[in-house]
């Protein structure tokens, strides 16, 4: 017999529909009744807002400071950027009406009509560039690096809840500089700065890259993003930095003087991670048993689960359990409180205690009265289900080490899945082996391959056909001679291939 889970269907059995239930039992979101977007439910937004916290410190050490650019931007700063426009064209929600009026027939109808329809933000190049075209007169005034935390809405028609919806939460950075070299810079720094987030923070080994050109950002020069890989070997773009060169610079009039007082359009970059984040957790990490969070962004790195037959019981469980709670408290991980909570609701302990697997809180701690007596509690680490009854004294003492442990395992369980499933392949027959030509992902093929290219319409055409994608040309790839396994040319690139979300 098959060991009891809390999720159903299993990763094996049905791995998108493991993932939706997962969400679902985690308490993370729900489906709105407007279709494609989602409710964050507050588990699921705590652990957003640790991502923002984390990544904000980051972006305030690189040197950023945060703004915010309107929701809505007119329809012709779009038209200005006609690469832009078109990438972004069949995903643009448009407010076309100002009011509302009630008809002869007591319904509500649009009235007003705008003399400009708006676009709401799928992005904000063009209007922050707009913006930015007023703050800039001299070289002096460059470089600009500000980010932003926003909502965007892309008009998505095949959702799935933090991966895939119409309105996602996110960051977008902007930044104009007086040179190429410094918006390089800049690409390459945000670009580093995301995987670095993903790796000691998410415990998310990822592949840093270049797109290729049918990849890119509309409007871009060059986009560099960081794939991981999921557990149905599948990759997922966790991150993006954009060199815009100076393409929206020319469109939205970004000017300014340098030293020799001749007038030049400035660089410009763009760089940004959204709620897909969160996906990207859940898919690393997490079993048939529900969700497994890394310690660093865990909403709460500790549960207290009290466990009591009658009101007797419990007086003196709860208050052992307060008693832990303190003395965890002013314990220090990663020089922050560790995050404690008392789970004593009113309901069967056992339920209490699948709750906390299912939300992937790292450390569960039960108490009863044999640990009142005893002095000592039972821990449970989530990652992988271990037991170890120990002295209060000693919880207090090891707990930051084994939420330190839990970081640390976490990662190499999933960088050393990254590497037994990332193979080098010569032809497009080995290719599809490895990869099927099917858009479903699998608990038992598929993965990462590595492969020369040329990056020409055809392979497009030939990936589309078999639902595969070309993520990147990874920037620690060593240029080597070999040839393209499309048409066969001399080529010294090499691209990670991979079925895709």
């Amino acid at each position: 017999m098959a060991p009891k889970t809390a999720i159903t269907p299993t990763r094996s059995e049905n791995y998108a529909e493991w993932y939706q239930q997962v969400v679902k039992a985690a308490d993370l979101a729900e489906v709105s009744p407007v279709r494609g977007c989602m409710v964050i439910k507050p588990w699921g937004c705590a652990l957003w807002e640790n991502i923002h916290r984390v990544l904000d410190g980051m972006f305030q050490e690189t040197g950023h400071e945060n703004a915010y650019f309107p929701l809505f931007i007119p329809i012709s700063f779009l038209q200005s950027e006609a690469d832009h426009v078109d990438g972004f064209a069949k995903e643009c929600a448009v407010v076309t009406h100002h009011r509302l009026t009630m008809n002869s027939e007591g319904k509500l109808v649009p009235d007003g009509l705008l003399e400009e329809p708006l676009i709401v933000r799928p992005t904000s190049e063009t209007i922050i560039g707009a913006t930015y075209a007023k703050w800039v007169q001299s070289y002096r005034d460059l470089p600009i690096k500000i980010n932003q935390w926003a909502n965007v809405v892309r008009w998505e028609m095949r959702p799935r809840v933090f991966l895939r919806t119409a309105e996602f939460l996110w960051q977008e950075g902007h930044t104009a500089h007086a040179t190429e070299a410094e918006a390089r810079e800049e690409t390459h720094t945000m670009l580093k700065t995301y995987e670095r987030f993903a790796r000691d923070y998410m415990a998310m080994p990822v592949v840093c890259g270049e797109k290729p050109s049918g990849e890119r950002f509309p409007g871009a020069v060059a986009t560099y993003s960081i794939e991981a890989m999921m557990q149905d070997r599948k990759a997922l773009q966790a991150g993006t930095s954009h060199f815009l060169g100076q393409n929206f610079a020319k469109a939205q009039g970004i000017k300014f003087q340098d030293r020799d007082t001749q007038e030049k359009f400035a660089w410009t970059t763009s760089w940004g991670v959204s709620t897909r984040l969160i996906g990207a957790l859940i898919m690393t990490h997490s079993d048939d048993n529900g969700l497994v969070l890394p310690p660093r962004l865990a909403p709460k790195h500790v549960a207290i689960v009290p466990i009591y037959k009658n009101d007797a019981e419990k007086e003196g469980v709860i208050q052992y359990a307060n008693r832990i709670r303190s003395l965890l408290m002013a314990e220090r991980y990663e020089g922050e409180t560790i995050r404690v909570t008392i789970d004593d609701r009113d309901m069967r302990f056992g339920d209490r205690a699948w709750y906390q697997v299912k939300h992937g809180v790292p450390l569960r701690v039960e108490v009863g009265p044999k640990e009142v007596e005893a002095g000592t509690a039972t821990v449970f680490r989530r990652n992988t289900l271990a037991k170890e009854n120990m002295t209060v004294e000693q919880l207090v003492a090891t707990a930051a080490t084994q939420l330190q442990t839990i970081q640390r395992e976490l990662f190499e369980t999933a960088e050393k899945f990254l590497k037994a499933n990332s193979v080098r392949v010569q032809t497009r027959d080995e290719l599809l082996a490895f990869l099927g030509d099917s858009d479903e992902g699998s608990m038992e093929n598929g993965g990462f391959a590595y492969a020369h290219f040329c990056d020409k319409p055809e392979m497009y055409e030939w990936l589309k056909q078999h639902r595969l994608t070309v993520r990147c040309a990874p920037l620690d790839e060593p240029k080597t001679p070999g040839k393209c396994v499309f048409s066969g040319e001399d080529t010294d690139t090499v691209g990670v291939f991979a079925k895709s979300y």
